[in-house]
């Protein structure tokens, strides 16, 4: 009788218990903003290919300007 007793107290103090909600939210939210961030970099990838490049080659361009040669 008295493990019944200890078995109920135990999986209501687990159902009841809250401490690992918020890890699940935050591990939920992190998981959405990856899928999301995939998504952006899947559809606007070139786009950034190509600001990056651009931004490579005027930093390159600004210095060799300012390298004299």
């Amino acid at each position: 009788m008295a493990l019944e007793v200890n078995v109920h107290q135990l999986l209501r103090s687990v159902w009841s218990d809250e401490d690992g909600q918020d890890l699940i939210e935050y591990t939920l939210l992190i998981s959405f903003v990856v899928f999301i961030t995939a998504g952006v970099m899947s559809i606007g990838g070139n786009s950034i290919k190509g600001i990056v490049n651009t931004s490579n080659s005027q930093i390159a361009e600004g210095n060799r300007i300012a390298a004299g040669s």
